[in-house]
């Protein structure tokens, strides 16, 4: 079988990198997150989608992803694939007929999470200078929200294989919501915050995903200034916890967490 050119104009980027955090009683620490970065992808010069990855194969990553949006359907067909790394940008060649993609965009079905990365671009636009309000939050806060948090999850608690969110505020739990994928959760919360009329100013936002750009950019959306997680970050939710203002605290499990952004805002009132 015909194997297309492929040409990657720049290497393929760091998976992790080094940064400090602190600890639960305030000790700083060096840790290692994934990098995401987005990929936008174009087939014969038409923008179809921007994925969020972390870049290790990402030539593989474009033609799966095209093959099972069924956009393409013979590999022999391909022609070239070209990965810049500095625009961020995927180009496909193919003299397969796509005269359907019109039309299949049209009908795409846009999936809520892992990834898809469908809102970045112009929901960044929106945000851009955007700071979320700004609160002291305790130590002893993280540790009874996340005692109130161990009585809710009773579709993880029975079944598993979904995700967690809550609104949280003076360790009450104000409402939490499962899905099958952390995005429809968070984006259930926001409707209903927006639906009460509810600001996020003195709330803390609870997931038990991991913190990706998308995830941080939807709390910047809801003006929440607390980002609390049983799971990790990545490197853009860092960069945009940072640039928004929001604290992050991920790793937070029992008795212990790691404070990723926003350090200088708590009160580490727990002695060790």
């Amino acid at each position: 079988m015909a194997k297309p050119t492929i040409i990657k104009t720049t290497e393929n980027p760091f998976q992790t990198i080094e940064v400090d955090v602190f600890d639960e009683y305030g000790e700083r620490l060096t840790k290692q997150i994934a990098c995401e970065r987005p990929l936008t992808v174009m087939l014969n010069w038409k923008e179809i989608v921007t994925l969020m990855t972390l870049g290790s194969r990402p030539d593989a990553l474009v033609l799966g992803y095209l093959k099972n949006q069924g956009f393409l359907s013979d590999p022999e067909a391909v022609e070239s694939l070209i990965i810049d790394w500095e625009t961020n940008s995927a180009a496909v060649v193919t003299n397969e007929n796509t005269d359907h993609l019109d039309e299949a965009l049209k009908k795409k079905t846009v999936t809520s999470g892992c990834g898809q990365g469908t809102m970045y671009g112009n929901v960044m636009k929106q945000l851009e200078n955007y700071q979320v309000p700004q609160i002291e939050l305790k130590q002893s806060q993280v540790y009874s929200s996340l005692e109130a948090l161990t009585h809710f999850n009773d579709t993880y608690k029975k079944a598993g294989a979904v995700h967690g969110c809550a609104i949280c505020r003076n360790n009450e739990v104000l409402s939490f919501v499962e899905d099958v994928g952390r995005h429809n959760a968070v984006d259930t919360l926001a409707g209903e915050m927006w639906l009460n009329g509810d600001s996020g100013a003195d709330k803390i936002f609870y997931t038990t995903g991991r913190l990706t750009s998308e995830m941080v950019i939807k709390v910047a959306q809801m003006g929440i200034p607390v980002l609390l997680s049983r799971s990790g970050v990545t490197q853009m939710g860092l960069d945009l916890a940072k640039q928004f203002g929001i604290t992050t605290v991920a790793r937070a499990k029992g008795l212990r967490f790691q404070v990723f952004t926003g350090a200088d805002k708590i009160n580490f009132d727990v002695k060790g």
